[in-house]
């Protein structure tokens, strides 16, 4: 049997049977040459079999041509550890133990897209170490509500932040021939019914808050693979559906790549096959109990397909377009002379996880400088609460982690504060995270409760580590969150520790935003995510001041539930009547909501505190008109004022004045992270295209740009605006 030369050598060099010189990466067009002589040698059968599993994580290729098998993993923040082949347990593998990165909720609360890009290229190059062809990440499905369970891996509420962080990401994953799949596309931004409930959302919304990552990713960052998401949008189910993945993403952004489906998303053969959809991955099958043949066959685009194909039902070119797109997949991947070996668990990727925790970590609050506490001065520490304890890289669902070690905060905070007194209480307990249950905690509240308050009464700081974990109904796919408060009778907990100590300091690990009753009763406030294998040493960092907290909310907190707009409107708009959910708040999401309708947020999208401060100088502008097509030049002065080194975030936001269609008051449209030694000044330069200061006209189905005057804001967060200028767009 023939087995074509060029694949026959990409496939041992894979195997690490041969050595080949490195070559340059083969061109666009010798790809489509090979795919093209390819093709012909396939037979239908065999091109089937490519769309769809043959295990839990893996698709096969065609060996008697030298076509590798495609493996795909879990890993938005880590690559996830071996599962076995036809269910869910584990594989129990010895060395798939790998570095956990911050989940993304915290990557972007750095706003810095040059850190987005190392984080990237870390996890891709621990992917390419472990074999993995594809890694199921990153998410970018918009902060709509905060009980989502699935926001910590996602990157905020606005779209451009999103969009700028995804472009680096990507980049820095598929540098190492491992492919980033950009997800859930589109509008999954809940768990509740997710696997059906049918969005009911405007293509103003869509096209202006929900689709600009994703396109982003696409254009921008070049990214070769696509996963579909659960729900519905328009009666059709987002996997295999005709507009989203025919019209928009491949016709008119041009996307080239893979489309995958979550894992169970499909459920039609012909909608599959004719709408988008490229590889079936997960479908409702626990592996060989089916019948005697393989399951896999069974699944909607494996034997159905293909009698479809055999009867004429369905055209042959539907079949090679997927066959194509998964073959240019693999030259981007597996069949790529010149992929790298990868890298795992080394001192880099622990120094990059280390320092995207330290940016991520955001100073919400800090009465009478709480925060730093001195490493150097002899005191007691309370240090109380479950999360100081509690490995965060398991649960959550498909994100959970095997790490290879994880330092907690109690950790890091004993390791550099080798002059305190540190002790530690539980305060309160959860149970084990499980995947789609609620497992309760065996121990006593009250006696866990009181033994905190009596450790609290007798110290002279009080560091209180708490918030949610990812257990099921907090931040965990499957399940969304049942309320706003924090769980386990924290807050109860909470009004306790600050009558009995004044001094008390909270830490928060979570991934949403929490109601926050007790804010005025405690000095400081810190958001510190779910940061990884590092996440002690990030933590207590910027506890110690060792390094300078420069992160920013990347949505808002909002003080109650219905202040969000998600909330504002009744169940129909969330969390839907189980059949539509209807987003009735329209292009008003996050701080738009807060600006437009009045409401003033818990803390606002962009905030931060820093133990240094800031001042921000005059705005100049290069011109003061502008027509579509051209770029507005924004620069502004940015000094240290205070005595501390640190970072500020210049944020530029984008308002049209008497607008012809309803519009948010502002929409960030740029942003500039700066460091600065005490007293030193620096100038930011910040470019915004005209052109991004459209909006989508649902009537002419395009994009509009209105003349007229704009004010541009300058400042450090949505609520902390310091100047402003107005232009003409002509």
């Amino acid at each position: 049997m023939k087995i074509l030369p060029f694949l026959l050598s990409a496939s041992l060099l894979l195997a690490g049977s041969i050595a080949t010189p490195a070559r340059a990466q083969l061109m666009a067009s010798e790809i489509e040459a090979q795919i093209d002589s390819i093709l012909p040698l396939l037979t239908r059968a065999e091109k089937v079999a490519m769309c769809h599993a043959q295990s839990k994580f893996s698709a096969p290729g065609v060996p008697r041509l030298g076509i590798p098998e495609l493996w795909l993993s879990d890993g938005p923040h880590g690559v996830r550890g071996e599962i076995n082949w036809d269910n869910w347990g584990y594989a129990n593998w010895t060395n798939d133990s790998i570095t956990a990165f911050p989940a993304l909720t915290g990557l972007a609360a750095t706003f810095n897209p040059a850190l987005a890009g190392r984080y990237g290229g870390a996890l891709g190059e621990e992917a390419r170490y472990r074999n993995k062809d594809v890694l199921l990440g990153p998410g970018v499905n918009i902060y709509r509500t905060p009980l989502n369970g699935r926001n910590f891996e996602y990157l905020g509420e606005d779209p451009f932040l999103a969009s700028v962080l995804v472009v680096p990401y990507i980049q820095g994953v598929q540098q190492n021939g491992v492919a980033a799949c950009i997800k859930h596309y589109v509008l999954n931004n809940q768990e509740l019914w997710r696997d059906h409930i049918n969005v009911v959302v405007s293509d103003r919304a869509l096209y202006e808050i929900y689709l600009p990552a994703f396109q982003a990713a696409v254009q921008k960052g070049g990214v070769w693979t696509l996963m579909g998401a659960y729900n519905q949008f328009q009666d059709q189910h987002c996997c295999h559906h005709e507009r989203l993945l025919n019209d928009i993403l491949k016709r008119d952004w041009g996307f080239d790549g893979v489309v995958v489906t979550d894992w169970g998303g499909a459920h039609n053969t012909r909608e599959a096959a004719l709408y988008g959809l490229d590889l079936e991955m997960g479908t409702g099958t626990d592996g060989l109990s089916l019948s005697t043949r393989n399951a896999y066959d069974n699944y909607y685009l494996a034997l159905p397909f293909l009698r479809a194909l055999n009867s004429g039902e369905l055209p042959e070119a539907v079949l090679d377009d997927k066959v194509r797109r998964l073959l240019r997949l693999r030259y981007r991947t597996n069949m790529s002379p010149n992929r790298p070996t990868g890298r795992m668990n080394n001192p880099e990727h622990l120094e990059v996880a280390r320092a995207v925790g330290q940016e991520a970590i955001v100073l919400l609050q800090n009465k009478d400088q709480f925060f730093p506490l001195d490493p150097n001065r002899p005191m007691t520490i309370a240090v109380i609460g479950e999360n100081a304890t509690r490995p965060m890289t398991v649960g959550g669902g498909s994100s959970e982690l095997k790490a290879k070690h994880e330092i907690s905060p109690l950790e890091g905070l004993r390791e550099r504060f080798t002059q305190a007194t540190i002790s530690y209480a539980l305060g309160y307990a959860s149970g084990p995270p499980q995947y789609a249950q609620v497992v309760p905690s065996p121990l006593d509240a009250d006696s866990l409760r009181k033994a905190a308050v009596a450790l609290a009464t007798r110290s002279d700081v009080v560091l209180f580590v708490g918030g949610l974990n990812k257990n099921y109904l907090q931040d965990s796919e499957g399940g969304d969150r049942l309320d706003y408060g924090l769980p386990f009778g924290q807050d109860q907990l909470l009004r306790e520790l600050t009558t009995a100590n004044p001094n008390t300091g909270v830490v928060l690990v979570s991934g949403n935003a929490v109601a926050m009753p007790w804010l005025a009763e405690v000095k400081g406030v810190l958001q510190a995510w779910y940061l990884g294998s590092e996440a002690g040493h990030a933590l207590a960092d910027v506890i110690s001041g060792d390094v300078n907290p420069s992160g920013k909310l990347p949505f808002s907190f909002p003080v109650q539930l219905t202040d969000n707009a998600a909330h504002a409107f009744g169940e129909l708009a969330y969390p839907g009547d189980s059949i539509n959910e209807v987003y009735q708040e329209d292009i008003l999401v996050g701080y738009r909501w807060h600006d437009t309708k009045g409401i003033k947020p818990l803390f606002a999208f962009g905030h931060g505190l820093s133990y240094t401060t800031f001042e921000l100088g005059a705005i100049t502008l290069d011109q003061k008109s502008y027509a579509a097509g051209e770029t507005i030049t924004l620069t502004c002065s940015v000094r240290n004022t205070g005595t501390r080194a640190g970072a500020e975030v210049v944020q530029v936001y984008v308002g049209k004045l008497a607008s012809a269609v309803p519009r948010a008051v502002k929409e960030l449209k740029g942003f500039q992270k700066v460091w600065l030694q005490p007293g030193e000044t620096a100038t930011v330069t910040i470019t915004i295209d005209v052109d991004q200061l459209a909006y989508y006209d649902e009537g002419l189905a395009a994009w509009q740009l209105e003349k007229g005057d704009y004010f541009i804001y300058v400042g450090n967060a949505a609520d902390g605006l310091v100047g402003q200028r107005r232009i003409i767009v002509r």
